[in-house]
């Protein structure tokens, strides 16, 4: 995958000795296309990442590409959006608290100088974007309360009320989805902009039932995928 200067591979593999050759082939390839582009590829900046679960132990100890060993990384920035070997989205969810809070703090400073309707395009324009961004992969992940936490310190803020009201109200009050909702909601955006890639029932099974029109849920025992972008939009 191709953006601006960055390049990023993506291998994988059934078995170690299949992921091996691959590995193998596509540095190969990549180290060929380098050169007959007159492209220079910087390996201080390149490091690989192995996306694990929590029982599995990495399988690659060491690659070399150009005569150069690239570094084992834990997490790469990867479009805005911080992605770790095991992805509980922890690690970019501690990117953006600190911008929150900066939003929060602004928003305090000049809140006391405007009103209601503009406190809402400010909090739309420097907080809700950075809400947004991404909100689909880690939106369901249980450090995303922290998230939640700041959002609502944000509506307090903007609607002066005291540190232990209530925000259920003030949410609706000004038109804005608590966190929870958004994900949801632009989880559901995502599922209707992106029908192609989804595949209902009834053109699996031949049976007649009153499922036939919903969309196919895929089997699969890894937590992981069950909370993905995927089968959480299917399911809601």
């Amino acid at each position: 995958m191709l953006y601006a200067d960055d390049t990023s591979l993506i291998i994988t593999g059934d078995s170690y000795t299949e992921f091996t050759i691959k590995l193998n082939n596509v540095l190969r390839d990549v180290q060929e296309w380098f050169r007959s582009n007159l492209l220079f590829l910087n390996l201080n900046k390149t490091t690989y990442l192995q996306f694990l679960t929590k029982n599995k132990q990495k399988i690659v100890s060491k690659i070399t590409l150009m005569s150069n060993q690239i570094t084992s990384s834990t997490n790469v920035k990867f479009l805005g959006l911080t992605i770790e070997e095991t992805p509980s989205w922890k690690a970019h969810i501690d990117q953006i608290m600190p911008r929150l809070n900066s939003a929060c703090y602004a928003i305090r400073i000049i809140t006391p100088l405007m009103t209601e309707d503009t406190l809402k395009m400010i909090y739309h324009a420097y907080a809700h974007s950075i809400l947004m961004y991404g909100i689909i992969f880690w939106g369901n992940s249980p450090h995303s309360t922290y998230i939640f936490k700041i959002q609502k310190r944000i509506i307090r803020t903007m609607t002066k009320s005291g540190k232990r009201d209530s925000c259920s109200q003030l949410f609706e009050r000004l038109e804005i989805l608590p966190l929870r909702s958004q994900y949801i909601f632009s989880t559901l955006l995502f599922v209707v902009k992106n029908d192609d890639l989804f595949t209902m029932n009834q053109e699996i099974y031949d049976i007649n039932t009153r499922s036939n029109t919903n969309l196919h849920t895929p089997l699969c025992k890894l937590m992981v995928v069950q909370k993905g972008v995927y089968s959480t939009g299917i399911k809601l």
